[in-house]
């Protein structure tokens, strides 16, 4: 055992910490063991923090995968995870200036950007201009190593005060959440519009309860998986099954021929970006935060003439503050999509069990 040295002004006596952790490593594209590796040390700015949930994302499964080569991660081993919650047990230098303590329950985001590049002063961090630059942006469990692990190190702008409201397993759904909260903002929703959602994962079903927070009228969640299409409903929204010969049609037929006016794709596949573009009105919005791995062919001549729009969401941007006291009011419903817990050391089954359609996994809490 060795013992923190780095003080608490709150007089907390520090902990004693282990010299090492169990952590998730990837070695390779779709090979992974537990490993013993040192526990990681703080630096300024930063905070050390005990992992006591962490959630699988659909991006955790293309980067074990090996579907970005060369970007998420830029190498391999490689741990990867971003959506945690957990207490701080050690302070990097200068910390307390920020109002960190010993003990402090947080939720972990992805983005600690480098806070001084245009699009950070805008308040777009998401989209730091020194994306990955050593020394100025990280992307926690994307382009440094993540939160499957005992322990995690973050900047103190990528953590959040956890409310006492919420459990550490709700805290690890915190983020998406915010990325939820972030897709609908960005589709504009306006009080009484009709929303469509492609995809009933935890970012599709979180963000038909962040379509209504933003005062949708209806929100129709397009699903053909029947576990999750099971949910979707259970949960209050309307269903369209995709794998039926038209779901657009039907959309329509629901919306006196007019389609919705915006939809938020969630799925991340080609075929749902031109169903999403198909669902839409004159004039609507479409904004995707699934990410295809592959080109998508789109009609540019109905976006043209029918004024569509199309835009992009990047994990999130500020939302997590927004988020918390939605979550803790049971507005945004982590509980509902989370179906699974599994330990660190289970990592492997938890992983196939959210890659079964057939196992009605949506989100999958980790606890290390």
């Amino acid at each position: 055992m060795t013992t923190v040295t780095l003080s608490d002004p709150s007089g907390a006596a520090p902990p004693e910490l282990p010299d090492t952790m169990q952590a998730l490593v990837v070695l390779e594209p779709n090979r992974f063991e537990i490993q013993v590796v040192p526990v990681p040390v703080p630096g300024p700015g930063e905070v050390l923090a005990r992992v006591r949930a962490v959630s699988i994302c659909g991006t955790d499964v293309h980067l074990v995968r090996g579907d970005y080569p060369g970007f998420w991660p830029p190498a391999f081993p490689f741990i990867p995870g971003h959506e945690w919650a957990g207490e701080i047990v050690a302070l990097g230098p200068g910390t307390e200036r920020y109002g960190w303590r010993i003990g402090d329950r947080v939720a972990g985001t992805s983005h600690d950007a480098c806070g001084v590049c245009q699009k950070c002063v805008e308040g777009r961090y998401n989209l730091c201009e020194n994306y990955g630059v050593t020394g100025l942006h990280k992307q926690y469990g994307h382009n440094v190593s993540g939160a499957d692990a005992t322990y995690v190190v973050h900047g103190v702008k990528a953590v959040f005060r956890l409310p006492d409201g919420l459990s550490f397993a709700e805290g690890a759904v915190v983020d998406p959440a915010s990325i939820a909260l972030h897709v609908a903002n960005r589709g504009g929703i306006r009080p009484g519009d009709a929303v469509a959602i492609t995809g009933a994962g935890a970012i599709g079903l979180l963000a038909g309860d962040a379509a209504r927070v933003r005062g949708a009228a209806r929100v129709i969640v397009i699903e053909k998986t029947p576990a999750r299409a099971a949910k979707a409903g259970q949960m209050g929204f309307e269903t369209v099954d995709s794998s039926v010969d038209d779901p657009a049609g039907e959309v329509r037929k629901r919306t006196g021929g007019l389609g919705v006016d915006v939809v938020l794709e969630c799925a991340g596949v080609p075929a749902a970006v031109q169903l999403a573009l198909a669902m839409l009105r004159r004039g609507g919005r479409c904004a995707a935060v699934g990410i295809p791995t592959q080109g998508v062919d789109v009609d540019m001549q109905r976006i043209v003439l029918d004024e569509l729009e199309l835009v992009g969401c990047r994990a999130t941007a500020g939302e997590m503050r927004h988020v918390m006291p939605l979550v803790e009011q049971g507005r945004i419903r982590v509980r509902e999509v989370t179906t699974h817990q599994f330990a660190l050391t289970d990592y492997g089954r938890a992983l196939a069990t959210f890659k079964d359609p057939g196992s009605g996994a949506i989100k999958i809490i980790i606890n290390p």
